[in-house]
């Protein structure tokens, strides 16, 4: 038998932070790993011309494959659609609710809800703050089933001197949890000693 091609889907919400959504999408094209499938909600495609002045046609060129949010009848919509899992970045607060509760009414949320009906990966970068209780419990709801629910905190250990510096971070960090090798995308910590030499030695 052949062996089965990878693949992604990747969702963009309307929560702040559409660049990390574009910013993976040309990595995983950039690296060639996987055959990425994009879902951009109706409010995604606002924020993300909002933020990063790209329009619904500059999003469609990022994927290998584009599916319509309101195609219910998709390929991504069935188990039997075989995938590596899928990354919702930004996760809005209603697309978390939606996947949390099992409130399949767009694409966006039913390819979500497959991904956890079939135990495959599904990450979620909740992006939102300050948090209040539905919010919470929305996010142990969904961990509870099986999701990650990855808030696009920065590492300042990194030293980031950029927004860039920050949105990579996370790129890196969602790649790394598909087992995705993408070289240093996201600095890695290796220790105190390595970071500052001798002010990590014991002051004993």
């Amino acid at each position: 038998m052949a062996e089965r091609k990878k693949r992604i889907v990747v969702g963009i919400s309307g929560a702040s932070g559409a660049v990390i959504g574009v910013r993976l999408i040309a990595a995983l094209r950039r690296l060639g790993t996987h055959e990425t499938h994009l879902i951009v909600s109706a409010s995604g495609a606002v924020t993300a011309a909002q933020e990063l002045g790209l329009t619904r046609g500059d999003l469609d060129t990022l994927a290998d494959v584009v599916h319509n949010v309101r195609d219910i009848g998709a390929a991504v919509a069935s188990g039997s659609f075989l995938s590596d899992g899928m990354v919702i970045a930004p996760c809005s607060m209603k697309t978390l609710a939606g996947v949390a509760n099992g409130f399949a009414d767009n694409l966006l949320t039913r390819a979500a809800d497959v991904m956890l009906k079939e135990r495959r990966r599904l990450v979620l970068v909740a992006r939102e703050t300050p948090l209040n209780l539905a919010h919470l419990r929305n996010m142990t709801l969904a961990t509870e089933m099986g999701a990650i629910v990855m808030p696009p905190v920065p590492a300042f250990y990194a030293h980031p001197k950029t927004i860039d510096d920050v949105v990579d971070h996370t790129v890196g960090r969602i790649l790394d949890l598909f087992g995705i090798e993408h070289g240093e995308i996201a600095r890695r910590w290796s220790g105190l000693a390595d970071e500052f030499g001798s002010r990590a030695e014991s002051k004993e």
